[in-house]
């Protein structure tokens, strides 16, 4: 190893984009339709269709809702279920800052819960004592596209009479015991913004199984409209509409959902190049200073970020940064932010694992174009660093 070529610059993220995405947002700009239009609705159905196959279920079961970012999916969520100010909402402290951020907007406030150590999931062990008679909603986030406690978290949600909203940011395709993320709780919300692993440069989807939560999600993507006003500027649409909702304007476009479609039909493809790298990954690590990710039993995940824990986690950062290796830190704890902080008092020493695994971590580049060489070059400089 010590004679490998330099293979850098290696950055920590490349989206996979080629001939079939360019085709797509070509044909989108050539159609003259660049806002929400065809081409989202068939985004919404492909997406629909690809987690009922994968679940075994019935198409027309699911809705799919796109909008411009996972955080509109979030809020939309949160709307549907009818947060008040007030109301509070479990949510992880080690997750990026807009799941807390969401539930703010409503004047309600985000409870936060400490995280497994192994997984960097929320802890479900921990979820009930934070339980309160204001309590509405649990947002397990699926970090890094490993599920979390889904079983354990439905059944407490169920028996306190909450709604599960899952963060889904990471996990596209992700898998827990066999069912596909996307499923399972009362909604799911995916992110498609550059890094993630289905990219349309920004954008997001809000998925359910409730028909009710997909069409107030639908209104009120678009301004609180009482229709899908996408069409009102075709021959079969009208210039009639009526605004229902205090909605938003938080939809998507016909060249970003172009990319979608394109990258969707890729989906499985990338998802195994990823985690060709996460294998490579894992054999490098065992047995070292290096602690790689741990996937639990009946998790399948998509491996959207590698993250190693070690013990000289900044100075890693900088040599790898010297060697021209791109790195990054999945997450600084909510509660380490200072408006959070200030606004709701969180208290540092109330989330110990979260403070131990912020202190550790580093995410390594993982996407689906890295060669294996690549991996190998960037391990190696790992442990060669490594503390």
């Amino acid at each position: 190893m010590k004679n490998m070529p330099v293979l850098t610059p290696i950055p920590f993220h490349k989206a996979s984009l080629g001939r079939e995405e360019l085709a797509e947002a070509a044909a989108a700009i050539k159609s003259g339709w660049i806002t929400m239009g065809p081409k989202t609705v068939e985004f919404e159905g492909r997406l629909r269709d690809y987690l009922a196959a994968r679940a075994g279920t019935d198409p027309k079961r699911l809705h799919a809702v796109s909008v411009n970012s996972a955080t509109a999916a979030l809020h939309l969520a949160l709307k549907a279920i009818g947060l008040k100010r007030g109301d509070e909402v479990i949510i992880p402290t080690t997750t990026f800052i807009a799941t807390a951020e969401v539930v703010t907007y409503f004047g309600a406030i985000p409870v936060l819960c400490d995280v497994e150590e192994d997984t960097h999931n929320i802890d479900a062990s921990l979820i009930e004592r934070r339980v309160t008679r204001r309590t509405k909603a649990i947002i397990p986030v699926h970090f890094a596209g490993q599920p979390c406690d889904m079983d354990e978290i439905m059944a407490l949600a169920r028996r306190r009479r909450l709604k599960v909203i899952e963060d889904a940011a990471h996990s596209l395709p992700s898998f827990y015991k066999g069912r596909p993320v996307g499923v399972i709780g009362d909604i799911t919300c995916f992110s498609f913004y550059a890094t993630k692993t289905l990219a349309t440069g920004e954008g997001g989807m809000l998925v359910t199984a409730s028909e009710a939560y997909a069409r107030h999600a639908r209104i009120n993507r678009l301004h609180g409209i009482s229709r899908d006003a996408w069409d009102r500027y075709t021959l079969k649409g009208s210039w009639f509409y009526e605004v229902v909702d205090n909605g938003y304007k938080y939809n998507t476009t016909d060249i970003n959902a172009g990319l979608g479609l394109a990258q969707l039909r890729r989906l499985d493809a990338m998802n195994e190049a990823r985690l060709r790298i996460a294998a490579r990954y894992d054999r490098a690590f065992a047995g070292s200073a290096v602690v790689g990710p741990v996937v639990r039993g009946g998790r399948e995940t998509c491996a959207h970020l590698y993250v190693i824990k070690v013990g000289n986690r900044d100075a890693l950062y900088d040599k790898l940064k010297a060697d021209g290796i791109g790195t990054s830190v999945h997450f600084i704890p909510v509660h380490k932010h200072p408006y959070y902080r200030k606004a709701f008092g969180y208290r540092n020493a109330d989330y110990p694992v979260a403070n131990r695994v912020f202190e550790r971590s580093l995410s390594l580049p993982i996407y689906p174009d890295m060669t294996n060489a690549q991996a190998d070059f960037v391990a190696a400089r790992v442990l060669a660093h490594a503390r």
